[in-house]
């Protein structure tokens, strides 16, 4: 079976990551079947995307303790965290989303956690393409899941504290077990073009800067009525932007 191309969205928050994610997403949708596995605890990648959400992958974490502890489980652990995950996985036409939800409590994870990883990466062998949103840091990757990254994208904004973020994210790679094949930067709401500073900057860390976006108002628009970003027209800059970056990266639909 060939392994599912494997792209993981990180920066720091308020860089608009979970846009871009829900975008790269519903691109790759066009060619494959995408599972989406949003890191955020927040969650709100279902409601960029126009997606429902009942059931989270740490809700499921915490059910499966309080069964062993209270010697309430009627079925061996693997088999219940692979049911639970399976429930907790919202379904659509070619994008199905697994939100990880809160993070851990007080007390030992590794038994759970090494359950999480072998569930989620069966689950993501029946996909084409996986994209995880990940939240500020990229220690979930590792956490709770093996899979290796085929395109770590980290998003920043146009400001020296998101550009230092994203070289620390590209640092900390090294630290993890995931292995990671490319890594590029995206950066954010550019108004005209990049200040020199921040484009030395750039250049200074060895970043590949895959592309800039600006800020789109037909977003903010969608934002400001709760609406899914689904509904962006296919000629809006932002849509245009990422289907470039997505090319430069491989994963365009040519």
């Amino acid at each position: 079976m060939k392994r599912p191309t494997t792209i993981a969205i990180a920066g720091k928050g308020g860089t608009g990551k979970t846009t871009i994610a829900a975008l790269i997403i519903e691109l790759l949708s066009q060619k494959g079947v995408v599972l989406a596995i949003d890191g955020d605890p927040s969650s709100n990648l279902n409601l960029a995307m126009g997606l429902p959400l009942d059931d989270t992958v740490g809700a499921v974490r915490e059910d499966m303790l309080a069964s062993v502890k209270g010697a309430t489980l009627e079925m061996p652990k693997q088999d219940y965290m692979e049911l639970r995950i399976h429930q907790a996985l919202v379904e659509s036409k070619r994008i199905d989303l697994l939100a990880m939800g809160r993070p851990e409590g007080p007390g030992c994870y590794c038994a759970a956690n090494h359950m999480l990883r072998t569930c989620i990466d069966r689950l993501a062998d029946n996909y084409d393409y996986v994209v995880i949103d990940n939240e500020a840091g990229m220690e979930h990757v590792s956490r709770q899941t093996t899979r290796d990254v085929d395109i770590l994208l980290i998003i920043s904004d146009v400001s020296m504290r998101g550009i230092i973020t994203a070289v620390r994210m590209k640092q900390l790679i090294g630290e993890l077990r995931t292995h990671v094949g490319r890594t590029s930067l995206v950066v954010n709401r550019v108004e005209n073009s990049l200040p020199p500073e921040i484009e030395k900057a750039i250049a200074d860390s060895g970043l590949e800067l895959v592309g800039t976006l600006a800020t789109d108002p037909k977003v903010l628009e969608l934002e400001g009525r709760g609406a899914p970003l689904t509904e962006l027209p296919p000629d809006s800059s932002l849509w245009l932007g990422v289907s470039a970056i997505a090319t430069r990266l491989g994963l365009g639909l040519n």
